[in-house]
């Protein structure tokens, strides 16, 4: 049995800073696959950042503001979100068992419940 557990969301002002984490279980599960996404109301669920190919991957919208990293040692996979802004507002979902073809990245059958961050202007 898979599991994907997020926390760390939560209320920030714009400008503010929050860590995201995503800790994983079951043994079948291929860690390095994990990925975030996010989905504001309204809109689709969009990738925001993977490590899937070994180097980091992020979404125009947040290069140089996000930061993905994982300790494989606690299987846990972490979004360091600095700079947020009201766009950024969304519910964040840590996905597993995605991957990549020249086609770009898919995601995977493996979804957390999510965790809600919420930006203030």
């Amino acid at each position: 049995q898979v599991q994907l557990v997020e926390s760390g969301g939560g209320l920030v002002q714009a400008g503010g800073s929050l860590r995201l984490s995503c800790a994983a279980s079951g043994s079948t599960f291929n860690f390095n696959t994990i990925g975030w996404y996010r989905q504001a109301p309204g809109k689709q669920r969009g990738l925001v950042a993977t490590l899937i190919t070994g180097d980091p991957w992020y979404a125009d919208s947040v290069k140089g503001r996000f930061t993905i990293s994982r300790d494989n040692a606690v299987k846990t996979v972490y979004l360091q979100m600095h700079g947020l802004k009201p766009e950024d507002t969304a519910v964040y979902y840590c996905n597993g068992g995605g991957g990549y073809t020249k086609s770009g990245y898919f995601s995977g059958r493996y979804w957390g419940q999510g965790t809600q961050v919420t930006v203030s202007s």
